[in-house]
């Protein structure tokens, strides 16, 4: 029993020796790997400094008094949108306007008698002087008049500027004293926007720079505007200078206080640009593998130096040239000088990555 168990095995490994049935013999060609691919395109691309800033509306005032007197009318609600001279609040001038109705009178007085003095002295019956007395008691009265009117107007309160108006914060029968604030009035149909931002960047700053700027607040949204103006100092403790953008906010979104992400966007440039998965990078090195689909569709690793970046894409500043193929999924398992078989980018989704 054991001899015919050893003759057994002899006879296999006997088997497995002869030529041309060893696994290394027996290999054929290795077929060729389906690669997805793009090409390497010219994009618009841009640098991006990012910062955080917060927004202010673009005229912005405390609504106040500037006498001590009683509200007895107020014409706005709050959240209000108003216009500039609309009346908000009116304080009670009665006693402005009795003055003013005896200020008439005597108005009246006086230029009755200066027609009187300026007609007699047309007829030599009154001397030069006294029409001049008439003259000036003239003009007081009508420097009386108008100093009552400014008086009532001021207790006639109106929005300086068209914007929204906010809370109220004072009722009809209130005494009001100067500087008591009524409610506000913010002009926010554009948006300012302050951000600091590193000195470092201020050879990139300039007047007319765009940005790009988001919100917590609206998921999604992208507001666009531009830098308008840069602070004439340096803060020495952060080394940064604060600039000025500007959002158009016509639907009224964006409110004052409103904290928010801005990307500038300097240094615009058209540039050569592949998808990022199609970098290869080994330490310093950076490597991309391109497929000479006019030779053969056979793979060539080919270095190349990069510049910016931007989600899920790459700026290739040299080594690359635009309308080159370049592996974008399946690069880590071929190797220079193999054959492989391109498929575009995004037509297999279900394909593994690589």
């Amino acid at each position: 029993m054991r001899r015919a168990t050893r003759w057994g095995l002899c006879l296999i490994l006997a088997v497995l020796a002869l030529p041309g049935l060893s696994a290394a013999q027996g290999a054929g060609p290795e077929d060729p790997k389906v690669v997805f691919v793009a090409p390497a395109r010219i994009d618009e691309f841009v640098d991006r400094i990012e910062a955080l800033g917060t927004t202010r509306a673009n005229e912005s005032v405390d609504v106040t008094a500037n006498i001590t007197e009683k509200v007895i009318e107020i014409r706005f609600d709050d959240g209000q949108t108003v216009t500039a001279g609309d009346v908000l609040v009116v304080l009670d001038s009665a006693e402005e306007r009795a003055d003013l109705q005896s200020a008439e009178a005597v108005l009246a007085e006086k230029r009755l008698a200066f027609e009187r003095a300026q007609e007699l002295e047309s007829r030599k019956f009154a001397a030069t002087a006294q029409l001049d007395e008439r003259r000036a008691a003239l003009r007081q009265a009508e420097a009386d008049i108008a100093m009552i009117r400014s008086r009532i107007a001021d207790r006639v309160i109106r929005a300086p500027f068209g914007g929204v108006v906010g809370l109220r914060d004072v009722s009809v029968g209130a005494l009001i004293e100067p500087g008591d604030r009524i409610t506000t009035l913010d002009d926010t149909s554009i948006v300012k926007l302050d951000f600091s931002v590193p000195s470092s960047y201020l050879a990139a700053l300039k007047r007319g720079l765009p940005i790009i700027a988001r919100s917590a607040s609206f998921p999604g949204r992208v507001f666009e505007g531009e830098v308008k103006s840069i602070d004439s100092r340096i803060d020495p403790v952060t080394r940064s200078v604060i600039a000025r953008a500007t959002l158009a906010n016509d639907d009224g979104a964006l409110r004052p206080g409103l904290l928010m992400t801005v990307e500038m966007l300097k240094t615009p440039r058209r540039a050569v640009v592949v998808p990022e998965s199609a970098l290869v990078s080994r330490g310093r090195t950076h490597l991309v593998y391109v497929v000479d689909e006019t030779g053969g569709n056979v793979v060539a690793g080919r270095e190349v130096e990069i510049g910016a970046r931007r989600p899920g894409e790459v700026e290739i500043v040299g080594g690359l040239s635009p309308g080159e193929m370049v592996i974008v999924q399946g690069g880590f398992r071929v190797r220079p000088g193999q054959e492989v078989i391109p498929r575009p980018f995004g037509s297999a989704p279900s394909a593994p990555r690589s």
